[in-house]
């Protein structure tokens, strides 16, 4: 099963951005929002650094990684590997 976490936070503006593009694409993409201020242990397991952030999971394992405010076709190209 494939899984996105999207790493963001309020206070960042590409973050913001991108937001809407995100929820353009529930029901799409399977997606789960982090804010890296509420959860800083799931920051540190994925060794974000820079947000926003994108980590494609499939069955549990890191797959990839995309990092800044992105495009719907690079979001859907990045999912769909």
């Amino acid at each position: 099963m494939k899984q996105i976490l999207y790493f963001s936070a309020a206070w960042c503006g590409p973050c913001q951005q991108l937001g809407p593009t995100m929820e353009g694409l529930r029901g799409q993409i399977n997606y789960t929002k982090i804010d890296v201020d509420q959860d800083q242990e799931s920051s540190i397991k994925y060794g974000v650094r820079n947000i926003p952030t994108l980590i494609l999971l499939e069955n549990g394992e890191v797959k990839n990684k995309l990092v800044g405010n992105q495009t719907v076709q690079s979001i859907m190209s990045f999912y769909n590997g």
